[in-house]
């Protein structure tokens, strides 16, 4: 059963992105890197910022991450959102990919339990009766390290 219900609107790809998609839909979180400069980023870019490369390679990251700084939110953004509510929207980062923030959700907690720097899992969430070129359409969220398993 997916986290949110199964009105919500599934991402819609654009070129610079299909990549980060594609991947989700095996379940492997990555973000681009430039293989000129090792420099990782998201979200994904045609050209990278240090050193203005437009080659491309997707890296995997690492299943663990630290949560930089998240929100509560208590009010439906969207209808489909409304049964869900609270929830917590946040951002999460890397230790090995300098400078990657990612936006998510924690989930499995109730928003009180939920503090910066704590360490987080990434678990795939399958927007059922989705799917995009075909493919399932798995969303990254994350829960936490201690809840694992």
């Amino acid at each position: 059963m997916s986290y949110f219900p199964i009105d919500m609107p599934a991402p819609e790809p654009n070129m610079d992105d299909q990549g980060f998609w594609r991947c989700c839909a095996g379940k492997r979180l990555s973000f681009q890197s430039c293989p000129d400069c090792h420099t990782a980023r998201h979200p994904p870019t045609p050209v990278c910022a240090k050193c203005h490369s437009t080659k491309v390679e997707w890296v995997q990251a690492p299943e663990i991450a630290t949560v930089y700084t998240y929100t509560v939110i208590r009010h439906a953004g969207h209808t489909a959102v409304t049964t869900n509510l609270p929830y917590v929207v946040a951002v999460v980062e890397f230790d090995e990919l300098a400078g990657v923030r990612f936006v998510t959700n924690i989930t499995h907690l109730e928003p009180a339990e939920v503090s910066i720097g704590m360490k987080v899992r990434v678990w795939w969430d399958l927007l059922e009766e989705q799917s995009l070129n075909g493919a399932p359409v798995y969303i990254p969220r994350f829960k936490s390290e201690r809840l694992a398993g």
